[in-house]
């Protein structure tokens, strides 16, 4: 694979079940779209957008000097946004990788966004990934923890992802992977993903990255040591405030 000139985007809508307006939540002093978007730009490995579902989170970026680019707020899911400020940002393809970085990590180590490019290009792939291996039990049968059907054999430290779950997989004794929510995909791969519909697992398993395998498209994921708290809830908010304060 040739070298990649890579974009990250950062897709950030106020609409959410679980948590309304989450990426205006204030974690200290900043939104947590602010903190996660600073991480983005530590990675230091291309520009950083902030594709915005809505005209809030637009102003809020464009206050603390980021990029800001308004999306279409029907578009049905986080890639498609991503997909959707690649093209208004970078109309004539020079960047032919863009990270997905998800918009609720408000403490993402900035080496993990450089990670997924990493997995990406030394498994040839159409998308990199990431996974850690699960050390609690209690991970292994809690169905939003997604699990990935991998083997890091003779100390490999990428290799290919066979199938995803919120099932316990594989079977049989030996290591299990968390999957980790940062995606890097080369330009065509990311044009293909979004123009494709749905098919039979990912609506089963809930799991979107499932299309792409479906559709026969490589997924290479990097292992690396650790797993970036999310914030879902209004727990986790007071959590991520906690952490930061303390």
């Amino acid at each position: 694979m040739t070298q990649n000139r890579t974009l990250v985007v950062i897709p950030a809508r106020l609409a959410s079940s679980r948590l309304p307006d989450k990426p205006l939540a204030l974690i200290g002093d900043d939104p947590m779209i602010i903190h996660v978007w600073r991480r983005a730009v530590e990675a230091d490995i291309g520009p950083v957008l902030v594709a915005c579902g809505d005209k809030a989170i637009a102003d809020a970026i464009e206050q603390a000097g980021g990029t800001a680019i308004m999306t279409d707020p029907a578009l049905p899911s986080g890639s498609d946004r991503v997909w959707s400020a690649a093209q208004a940002f970078d109309p004539d393809g020079t960047y032919d990788c863009i990270v997905n970085v998800q918009g609720d990590l408000p403490f993402l180590e900035p080496r993990l966004v450089q990670a997924a490019v990493k997995a990406m290009k030394q498994g040839h792939a159409d998308i990199g990934a990431l996974v850690s291996k699960i050390t609690d039990p209690d991970e292994i049968k809690n169905p939003s923890v997604v699990k990935v059907a991998i083997d890091f054999s003779s100390n490999m430290t990428c290799a290919p992802a066979l199938y995803f779950s919120r099932s316990a997989i594989p079977s049989g004794d030996g290591p299990m992977y968390h999957h980790i929510g940062i995606y890097a995909y080369t330009r065509d791969a990311l044009k293909r993903f979004v123009s494709l519909q749905p098919g039979g697992l990912e609506i089963r398993e809930g799991l979107e990255q499932l299309r792409a395998l479906e559709n026969g498209m490589r997924i290479s994921a990097g292992l690396v040591d650790t797993v970036p708290f999310g914030v879902d809830t209004h727990a986790d908010l007071e959590r991520a405030r906690l952490i930061l304060a303390s």
